[in-house]
C-alpha cells in the first residue's frame, strides 16, 4: 500500500485537470462530484498507508519515482518520503480537506465561478501535498510554492473586488519575501552538505556542534520561509486580509493546511534547530510576541472571519513558541487539533454569513442560536476547544505546549497563559455577540434567516466530533494516557518528556483552567447580562481599544517605512533611469541610424553605371589590400 503514495496527489491533480477542462460544460453537481470525490480517494489511500506503516518495523519509506534534476554532483530525484509525520499530515490535509470541498458544494452552489473555484481546491491540495511529502528540500519548495500560488488564486477568487485583488497580491508578495529566505537556505544547505535530501543532510548535521554558525544562519533563513508562510511578526498581515477569500479558503488554507506548512518545515527539520540554541529563542520570542499580538488585536475586532483571522495569527504563534522551546511535538499536536476546531470555527462562520445573506458584522447579529441550532452548537464545540477546556481537544495540545514553555521559562508561560485567557475572553465574545441577546438587524433581513443545507451541516458535526475527542491521541501521562501521538512520532522526533512531577503539572493544567473560566465568566456578564455591544463610532472607543482595533496601524506603519519608500525610489528610477537613460540610449540609437541614413542613402542614385563603377573600384581596392598585405 505504500508504494501507492504517488496515487495520494496524482488524483487530487486529475481533479484538477478535468474541472479545469470542463468548467464551463459540466454541471455543478458533478464539478462537486469529482472535485470532492477525487479527495475522498485521496483520504483512503492515505488511511491505508497509514495503517500499513503502523504495522511495518520500518517506519520510514522513501519511495523513488524518477530523477528530476542532474547537473554534476547535483543530483535530485522526485522521491516522497512516507514515515509517521507526513503520514499524519496525509490525514489532515485529505480528510479536512474532504470536508471543506462537501462544505463548498453549498457554499459556493450559486457561484458563476463554481467549477473554477473546485479546480483550484484540488490544485491547492496536490501542492500541499507534494510539500509534505517531498524527501528533499527541492520537492518540498516546489509544493511550498504552489500553495502560495494557489493562495493567491483563491484569496483574489471573486478579483472583480478591487480590495479583494488587492488582498490577494499582498499575500502573494509577502509570501515571497519569506520564500526567498527559504531558498537562500536551500542553496546553503547544499553548499554545505553536498546534498538537499533529508535522508543525507540530518545524519550529517547530528555529527556537528552546537551553536555552528553556518547551521545558525541556515536556521535562521529556514525560520524566514516559516515566519512568511505561518504569519509569524513581521510577515503575518496578509492572513488578516486573506479573509477576502470564500469561506471554505480560508478554512483550508488559513486554518487546517498551509499556514501550518511552516511548522511542519521546522518539525520535519528540528535536527538543524538543535543545533542552533540561539535562533530556537529567537523563535520561541516571536511566537510568543504573535501570539499575543493576534489575540489583542481579536479582543476588539466585529467582523466575524477577522476575528478567526487574527485568533488563528495567534494559535500559529503558540506552536512556534513550542517549536522555541524544543516542544516539536507539542507544537505538531496542536497543528493537528488547530485543524480541527480552527476548521470547524471558519465553516461555522461561514454556515451564519450564508444565513445572514453576506453579513459579516458581529454588531448585526445577534440571538441567532435558536434559528441557527447545528451552527450553534458545534460553533460553540469549537470555541470551547480552542479555549482549552477539558476534556476537548485544544485543552491537551494547548498544555503540552505550556508545560514545557514552564520548564524552559516562567515569565513566557505566565505571558502564554495570558494570552490563553485573553483567547477565551475573544472567542466567547463573539459567541455570545452572534447567538446571544437580541437580533440587531432588520425584521425583514430576520424572517429569511435559516440554517444551512445538510452539505454544510455536515462537515460541521464531523468536524466538532473531532474537535470534541481530538485530544485523546495525545492524553499524557499524568491524567492516565500514554500520549499515543508522541509514540508515534517517536521514530521521526524524539520524546520530549514531560514533567516527571504530576503535581506541578497539575498545578499548570488548574491555573490555566481557571483563568480560562474566569474570562468565559467576565465575557459573559459583559456581552450578555449588559448587553455590550461594540461601537461604531471611533470617538467613543478607549484608546487602546482604538488601536487594537486599528491593528495598532501596523499596515499603515509598513506604508510609511516600505511601501512609500520603495514606491519613491522605483518613481525615480522611472524618471531618471529607464526614461532617460535606457530610453534614451535606445531612442539614441534609432535616432543616430536615421540620420546617417539620410546621408548614404544619397549614394543610391538609381544609376546602373555609377553601380558597375563603384563594384569595379571595390574589386580593385580588395586586389591592392590583398597585394599591400603580402
Amino acid at each position: 500500500m505504500i508504494n501507492l503514495v504517488w496515487l495520494v496527489p496524482l488524483i487530487p491533480l486529475l481533479g484538477f485537470v478535468i474541472n479545469g477542462l470542463g468548467r464551463n460544460t459540466f454541471s455543478k453537481n458533478l464539478i462537486g462530484f469529482i472535485g470532492s470525490g477525487v479527495i475522498f480517494i485521496s483520504f483512503v489511500i492515505s488511511i491505508g498507508i497509514f495503517l500499513a506503516l503502523g504495522n511495518d518495523p520500518v517506519k520510514s519509506h522513501e519511495i523513488f519515482l524518477f530523477d528530476w534534476i542532474s547537473a554534476g554532483s547535483l543530483n535530485i530525484p522526485l522521491s516522497f518520503l512516507i514515515d509517521p509525520l507526513s503520514s499524519i499530515m496525509l490525514l489532515i490535509i485529505t480528510g479536512i480537506g474532504f470536508l471543506i470541498h462537501i462544505y463548498s458544494i453549498g457554499y459556493m452552489h450559486y457561484d458563476e465561478g463554481f467549477g473554477k473555484f473546485f479546480s483550484y481546491l484540488n490544485l491547492f491540495i496536490f501542492f500541499m501535498l507534494l510539500l509534505v511529502l517531498g524527501s528533499n528540500y527541492i520537492v518540498m519548495f516546489i509544493g511550498w510554492e504552489g500553495v502560495g500560488l494557489c493562495s493567491y488564486l483563491l484569496i483574489g477568487f471573486w478579483f472583480t473586488n478591487s480590495s479583494y485583488a488587492a488582498a490577494a497580491k499582498k499575500a502573494f508578495v509577502m509570501n515571497r519575501i519569506g520564500d526567498l529566505g527559504f531558498l537562500i537556505a536551500v542553496f546553503l544547505i547544499f553548499t554545505t552538505f553536498g546534498s538537499v535530501e533529508f535522508a543525507k543532510v540530518f545524519p550529517l548535521a547530528g555529527n556537528m556542534l552546537a551553536g555552528n554558525s553556518t547551521i545558525a544562519l541556515i536556521t535562521l533563513l529556514l525560520f524566514v520561509g516559516a515566519c512568511g508562510k505561518s504569519a509569524q511578526i513581521p510577515l503575518f498581515t496578509w492572513l488578516p486580509d486573506a479573509m477576502a477569500g470564500p469561506t471554505p479558503v480560508s478554512a483550508l488554507i488559513h486554518a487546517a493546511t498551509m499556514v501550518t506548512a511552516g511548522i511542519y518545515m521546522i518539525a520535519r527539520s528540528h535536527v538543524l534547530f538543535d543545533l542552533a540554541p540561539v535562533i530556537q529563542h529567537v523563535i520561541a520570542i516571536i511566537g510568543l510576541a504573535t501570539a499575543v499580538l493576534g489575540a489583542v488585536i481579536a479582543m476588539t475586532q466585529t467582523d466575524i472571519k477577522k476575528v478567526l483571522a487574527y485568533s488563528t495569527v495567534s494559535q500559529l504563534g503558540y506552536m512556534f513558541l513550542g517549536l522555541g522551546v524544543g516542544a516539536y511535538n507539542g507544537s505538531f499536536f496542536h497543528v493537528i487539533t488547530h485543524a480541527f476546531f480552527k476548521a470547524l470555527l471558519f465553516l461555522c462562520a461561514g454556515s451564519v454569513i450564508h444565513a445572514m445573506h453576506h453579513e459579516q458584522d458581529m454588531r448585526h447579529m445577534g440571538g441567532l442560536r435558536k434559528k441557527l441550532p447545528v451552527t450553534f452548537i458545534t460553533m460553540l464545540i469549537g470555541t470551547i476547544a480552542i479555549s482549552g477546556l477539558p476534556p476537548f481537544s485544544g485543552f491537551f495540545s494547548k498544555d503540552e505546549i505550556l508545560a514545557h514553555v514552564y520548564e524552559q521559562n516562567k515569565v513566557m508561560w505566565a505571558i502564554a497563559v495570558f494570552t490563553a485567557l485573553l483567547t477565551a475572553f475573544y472567542m466567547f465574545r463573539m459567541i455570545f455577540l452572534t447567538f446571544f441577546g437580541k437580533y440587531r438587524g432588520t425584521h425583514h433581513a430576520e424572517e429569511k434567516i435559516h440554517e444551512s443545507p445538510s452539505s454544510m451541516t455536515f462537515p460541521l458535526i464531523v468536524l466538532a466530533v473531532l474537535s470534541a475527542a481530538g485530544g485523546a491521541i495525545g492524553i499524557p501521562e499524568a491524567l492516565g494516557g500514554h500520549h499515543w501521538l508522541s509514540h508515534w512520532l517517536a521514530p521521526v522526533i524524539p520524546h520530549l518528556a514531560g514533567a516527571e512531577d504530576f503535581a506541578t503539572e497539575y498545578m499548570l493544567m488548574a491555573v490555566s483552567v481557571t483563568g480560562v473560566v474566569i474570562a468565559i465568566i467576565v465575557a459573559y456578564f459583559k456581552y450578555v447580562k449588559q448587553h455590550h455591544v461594540p461601537v461604531a463610532d471611533e470617538g467613543k472607543r478607549g484608546v487602546l481599544a482604538e488601536v487594537s482595533y486599528n491593528k495598532f496601524y501596523i499596515d499603515e506603519i509598513y506604508d510609511v517605512l516600505i511601501t512609500k519608500p520603495l514606491d519613491a525610489i522605483s518613481g525615480f528610477f522611472y524618471r531618471v533611469f529607464d526614461k532617460k537613460i535606457v530610453d534614451g540610449i535606445v531612442n539614441g540609437l534609432g535616432w543616430s541610424t536615421s540620420e546617417a541614413s539620410k546621408g548614404i542613402r544619397l549614394l543610391q542614385s538609381g544609376n546602373v553605371g555609377f553601380y558597375i563603377f563603384m563594384m569595379v573600384v571595390g574589386i580593385i581596392s580588395l586586389l591592392l589590400y590583398t597585394y599591400l598585405s603580402l
